[in-house]
């Protein structure tokens, strides 16, 4: 159980960026993983050139990896942004210019699983005008989502590093996963159930997981403390899944650590090779 039995994927915009974005999927194939994720890679092109995404298209399919989690644009991630969607005027637009443009490059990928990050408050604006905001960009996301056959995930951060956003608790998560569903009747907002970021709001993750499996669509993990691979910190992450699995979880794990000093490649001793690939 726990590790054996679950399908792993490597997210590529924190594992195997010490290469250029074109050579990670390889990379991660030659660790043994056959399935990826990502953040949105171009964090200053919402609408990148076209040559840019048909080349990492060629990557991904060269290196004979699927992607199986997507970023709609999200600003600068890492750096001082959390999301873009609730925050009034550019940022706003440059997420809804990015909804399709998302949505189609995950379509022509087979990805079915497309993450809409809040973005932080803004000084001077109501929160409920942002939270309108919110809701309004998340529904049209939703929409985009549905008509490529995607599931729109909903996450929540941990407040010690991003104090500024609104999402950092599994139920307030839920609360905008279960406000997109009423707004746009298609049911398919589903929970990014991160145990790391659950972990450093100091939640229950055995409540958060009895409680949420059944509106969860995808789960990442990392340590705690440090962000780093299972093992490096305190977290219980094998006896966690395991409880997933026997709640009804059978999808993908992403693995969103910190892979420490030295290379990517490195960073994934504490898992046997023979299930890296998705089983």
């Amino acid at each position: 159980m726990g590790f054996s039995d679950a399908r792993f994927n490597v997210n590529l915009s924190i594992l195997f960026t010490e290469l250029p974005l074109l050579e990670r999927p390889a990379a991660a194939a030659a660790a043994g993983f056959d399935a990826v994720e990502l953040w949105w890679p171009w964090v200053d092109a919402p609408v990148p050139e076209q040559r840019e995404l048909e080349a990492l298209r060629d990557a991904l399919r060269a290196a004979g990896t699927r992607l199986v989690g997507l970023n709609f644009y999200a600003g600068r991630l890492p750096g001082p942004d959390r999301g873009a969607l609730s925050v009034p005027g550019r940022e706003s637009e440059r997420f809804r210019a990015n909804v399709d443009v998302a949505a189609d490059f995950a379509q022509s990928l087979g990805c079915t699983a497309l993450n809409a990050l809040y973005g932080n408050r803004v000084e001077g604006v109501e929160a409920a005008v942002q939270d309108a905001l919110a809701l309004e960009n998340l529904t049209l996301a939703a929409r985009a989502a549905h008509r490529v056959g995607a599931t729109l995930l909903i996450e929540a951060l941990n407040a010690p590093e991003s104090p500024h956003c609104p999402i950092v608790s599994a139920p307030k998560a839920i609360e905008v996963v279960d406000a997109v569903n009423a707004a746009t009747g298609l049911d398919n907002a589903r929970f990014l159930m991160d145990i790391y970021h659950l972990a450093m709001n100091g939640e229950d993750l055995h409540e958060v997981i009895d409680r949420y499996t059944g509106k969860t669509g995808h789960v990442q993990i990392a340590d705690n403390p440090g962000r780093g691979a299972p093992g490096t910190g305190a977290l219980p992450l094998e006896d966690l899944l395991d409880r997933l699995r026997k709640n009804g979880y059978d999808g993908w794990t992403g693995l969103e650590y910190k892979p420490g000093d030295g290379p990517s490649a490195g960073a994934f001793a504490w898992l046997p090779r023979p299930l890296r690939a998705a089983h």
